[in-house]
């Protein structure tokens, strides 16, 4: 697929300047020509032109705000000299695969101040003896080279990825994510207070309904009582009046 082509496909309808990510890997490249990329892409910020058929980076439009950049598997041999014009603020170059030979070949990058990590794999250039010790002799601002540090440690894969910072952005304020945590829990809370409340008002109804049953049977039982009290005293009064009518009787 030509590059132009492919650079519209990558863009779906989006307008150039808001494009913040490009990947153009495989696109043909006739004679180091970027048909297609050019100085509108002022807002991106990671560009993948893997196995383009670069032969020369002299096309490469003015990107200030490219951080990360891959061309790896072309046939670049120098002109790097243009990254620094071209690409000032890149933190990331992976140039593997290339035909880089000499380690002078970079030392145009020592005006990339951000630099951090860069990588040579497979380039003839790391088949020479003092080939690490050189690169990090030449570019003093290199953290990285090859994927490993100056002292040959391996870095977690956190360290090498400069789109960190993007996907905090993309994530939120720091504090946010914590604030929603909180905001959940607090709510988990109030439902089982909810519960809670709920549950101990319902066993408090039930104790009530007890209540309300033993009053009751109380209630009946003094009843009771009163009507077997009431039976007495009027069985008594019976009888009196009868030994009072027969005392009448003996009288007469």
């Amino acid at each position: 697929m030509e590059m132009k082509k492919k650079i519209s496909v990558e863009l779906k309808n989006r307008n150039p300047a808001e494009v913040v990510q490009l990947t153009l890997d495989g696109c043909l490249s006739c004679d180091g020509e970027l048909d297609g990329l050019t100085e509108e892409y002022q807002q991106l910020e990671s560009l993948s032109m893997i196995n383009v058929g670069l032969t020369s980076l002299a096309k490469l439009p003015s990107l200030p705000k490219l951080h990360k950049l891959d061309i790896s598997d072309n046939s670049v041999s120098g002109g790097l000299d243009i990254l620094a014009v071209k690409c000032p603020n890149l933190t990331s170059l992976n140039l593997s695969a290339n035909k880089i030979k000499d380690i002078n070949t970079m030392a145009p990058l020592q005006n990339l101040k951000k630099l951090r990590n860069l990588v040579l794999l497979t380039c003839e250039v790391t088949l020479l003896d003092d080939y690490r010790d050189g690169v990090f002799e030449l570019l003093p601002q290199l953290t990285f080279l090859d994927s490993y540090e100056q002292d040959g440690e391996v870095p977690d894969s956190d360290d090498l990825d400069d789109d960190d910072d993007d996907d905090d952005e993309a994530a939120g304020p720091p504090g946010d994510g914590d604030e929603d945590n909180e905001e959940e829990d607090d709510e988990e809370d109030e439902e089982e207070v909810g519960l809670s409340y709920l549950m101990k008002e319902g066993i408090q109804d039930e104790e009530d309904d007890d209540d309300y049953v033993e009053e009751e049977e109380e209630e009946e039982e003094e009843e009771e009582d009163g009507d077997e009290d009431g039976a007495a005293l009027q069985g008594e009064k019976r009888k009196r009046d009868q030994e009072d009518e027969g005392d009448d009787d003996e009288d007469d």
